[in-house]
């Protein structure tokens, strides 16, 4: 399997290949993932006592309860510490978004974006190492623990590894994951702009009609294979407490090699038009769409077959990887703005109404054109009219 390189943040890079495990190995990360898993769940806990009696519960605090339970806990203790302090981090930081995010708006019973505990049967096992708790010896991944597994090096890294992620897929499949320092390629400057604008019935509207990413339906040309197997899988979908058949678990199989090849096809498809629209322009005014709120409208199913989110974090990291300068615009009014003026119509269009009008200027044009072009003004690449931001507050900011 190929090594797939997703850009992460400060200029990182993740390059992911397949693991060829023995049943010794298998079975030391599997027990390996019981121990964190009983962390995780340890945490959950602690954070859940703490708020219903008022307490602070940070990463310190749980640092020393890691301590103490691997301290009073031999099994705990004969396990990593590394992973087993990741998934500290890891809870921290999931909890301070579901706070962030949610805790102002909903009542504490509804809180859906907390943490919530890991059951062994529907988790996959994922473990993460840093530097100190693993290495790379004779072409082998020694994590601590003694845990050698054989990884097949489709490519070489680019740089020594800062930290690896060891998981499992839906097909039982097993990757290790590395990040390490991205490499820069810069390319050729062409002094070419382009304002991109994202949307349902085209995944991407851009201000050049070349570079228009019609929506590609990869999930609804297999809808029909895909269903097929869940109906195999409603048929023989075992009993509450009863082990689930051969028949079963293979249905379960093909759906989730459905579903990956699907998702692969999503993440070739937005590759191959980033790669395009960043070798072409210097400059890129990208709409900063947050797609989440669409899963609950009527749109749900073909705004996830579109993936606006994979189309836009490819064309972030792709454009990072070479140099090129990309904004991130708000999207507050961009559609009841005027690409070529500036003024805002009094109401919001609606989305039956897919052609822009500007009752100040006269200007006609297509409503995702129109949008795209708002993107230059905001992110500064259309000197004469550069001054028109968004009213409270800046509206753009860089992705790097």
């Amino acid at each position: 399997m190929t090594a797939l390189a997703e850009a992460g943040e400060a200029g990182r890079a993740r390059y992911t290949y397949r693991l060829r495990l023995s049943s010794t190995a298998r079975s030391a990360l599997l027990l390996e993932w019981d121990r964190c898993r009983w962390v995780w769940n340890q945490c959950v806990a602690t954070s859940r006592a703490a708020h219903k009696a008022k307490e602070k519960c940070g990463p310190a605090g749980l640092d020393r309860m890691l301590t103490g339970w691997r301290g009073q806990n031999e099994w705990l203790r004969a396990g990593g510490s590394v992973p087993q302090q990741q998934v500290i981090r890891d809870f921290a930081t999931s909890r301070g978004k579901a706070l962030k995010d949610v805790e102002a708006r909903l009542p504490v019973r509804r809180r859906a974006g907390m943490p919530r505990f890991k059951k062994k049967a529907v988790a996959d096992p994922t473990l993460n190492y840093t530097r100190r708790g693993f290495r790379l010896k004779h072409g082998r991944l020694h994590l601590a623990g003694g845990i050698v597994l054989s990884v097949v090096w489709s490519r070489e890294l680019p740089a020594d590894p800062s930290s690896v992620r060891v998981y499992r897929d839906s097909l039982g499949h097993w990757h290790a994951s590395f990040v390490v320092q991205g490499p820069s390629q810069p390319l050729p400057g062409t002094g070419a702009v382009i304002g991109v604008d994202w949307g349902v019935r085209e995944t991407a509207t851009t201000t050049s009609d070349e570079h228009d990413l019609p929506h590609p339906g990869h999930g609804r040309k297999a809808a029909g294979e895909l269903a097929g197997y869940q109906r195999m899988m409603a048929r023989r979908k075992p009993k509450r407490g009863r082990a689930a058949s051969q028949g079963y678990r293979k249905a379960k199989r093909q759906a989730a090699k459905a579903h990956k090849k699907i998702a692969r096809q999503r993440q070739d498809t937005a590759r191959r038009w980033a790669k395009k629209v960043v070798t072409d322009f210097d400059r890129l005014a990208v709409e900063d769409f947050r797609p989440k709120f669409l899963a609950k409208s009527t749109m749900a199913r073909k705004a996830a077959d579109a993936a606006i989110s994979t189309t836009k974090h490819e064309l972030i990291n792709m454009a990072r990887k070479h140099g090129r300068d990309l904004r991130l615009v708000h999207p507050a009014h961009t559609t009841m703005d005027c690409g070529r003026c500036g003024a805002r119509t009094k109401h919001a269009l609606p989305l039956s109404e897919r052609t822009y009008t500007c009752t100040a200027c006269g200007a006609v044009s297509p409503r995702d054109k129109n949008s795209a072009r708002v993107m230059l003004v905001r992110a500064g690449f259309t000197p004469a009219t550069a001054d028109r931001g968004r009213p409270g507050g800046p509206s753009v900011r860089r992705a790097a």
